[in-house]
């Protein structure tokens, strides 16, 4: 019974991934060993269940008709498990999730290894990487994206705050330039000041701002240095090589030590929505509700860093 519900597994991540190697990564196989299984399954079926090219694999009718039935089989054990894990106070089982690099490093990391040392069954595997990820495809469970969320009716989402930006420079800087009062009298002298700006290979990054009605609006400034790195924004800025549009939970220590000074306190702050992300399915297993609740409860208060937002702007957005 077990090597048929391999045989499964298997057949269904091949599907669902695309290709037998990425199906591969997903279930930590190598790509022979995927190869093999979905042949040992056909061989027992005694039935193709793909069309495979050197180029292209695509699923025979009788290959659609399985893995349709195959699908609802592993959902009905997903819903067992969840069903048992409910009934018990331990969390156990593997996590695989993904976050971009600094935040998951400053904010997500100590959320996570707060669970991992109330739940010692709790295995939690954590990639911290700008780069996108496809959960389905690399067999995630969960991933932490900032900014808007694609229209997909595969994955499920929930908000878990906002990463509120504000606009910093250091005091040397502001000693030697004007003090703009605002978003309006910043546009408006934007050619007597020097910009640190998030960007790489020659594009720029224009700044989000909201207008006092609450509507993004873009304002584009020419930088004087640009990385691809908040980290190192943060620190021409608190160098005094010009104004930084940043998180607030970033510049708060240096803001603190006295580093960086906020230019201006924004009438309608602007944050990037931060959400969870995982594969739509009709349960989802105690672990994965576990964590996701976790960074829903403490989150907002790493990313808000306490400083100028009301809490009435996190309301309202």
């Amino acid at each position: 019974m077990s090597d048929r519900l391999q045989g499964l597994d298997i057949f269904v991540a091949a599907v669902e991934s695309g290709s037998f190697a990425r199906a591969a990564t997903r279930l930590h196989l190598t790509r022979s060993a995927v190869g093999k299984g979905v042949a040992r399954l056909e061989a027992r079926l005694g039935a193709r269940l793909f069309h495979r090219t050197t180029r292209s694999q695509a699923l025979t009718d009788e290959g659609q008709r399985y893995y349709e039935r195959c699908r609802r089989a592993l959902d009905e054990l997903d819903a067992a498990e969840a069903a048992v894990q409910a009934g018990r106070e331990d969390v156990v089982g593997r996590l695989r999730m993904t976050c971009p690099e600094l935040l998951g490093r400053r904010c997500v990391a100590p959320v996570l290894l707060a669970l991992a040392r109330e739940h010692p069954r709790l295995v939690v595997e954590a990639h911290f990487s700008d780069r996108p990820s496809h959960l389905i495809d690399e067999g995630l469970d969960l991933a932490i994206r900032s900014g808007p969320l694609p229209d997909s009716t595969q994955f499920a989402a929930r908000l878990l705050g906002h990463q509120w930006m504000g606009v910093y420079a250091s005091a040397e800087y502001l000693a030697t330039h004007a003090r703009p009062a605002d978003i309006a009298e910043l546009a408006a002298t934007r050619d007597q000041h020097a910009f640190v700006v998030y960007g790489s290979d020659g594009w720029a990054k224009p700044w989000l701002f909201n207008d006092p009605q609450g509507r993004p609006f873009e304002l584009e400034v020419t930088p004087r240095f640009t990385a691809n790195s908040l980290e190192v924004l943060a620190q021409a800025a608190t160098e005094g090589m010009g104004v930084a549009r940043l998180p607030i939970w970033l510049a708060a220590p240096a803001v603190a030590s006295g580093t960086l000074e906020p230019v201006f306190e924004e009438a309608m702050p602007f944050g990037y929505p931060l959400h969870a992300l995982w594969p739509q399915s009709r349960s989802m297993p105690t672990r994965q509700r576990i964590v996701i609740d976790a960074l829903a409860r403490r989150l907002p208060e790493l990313i808000d860093a306490g400083r100028g937002i009301p809490r009435d702007s996190e309301a309202a957005a």
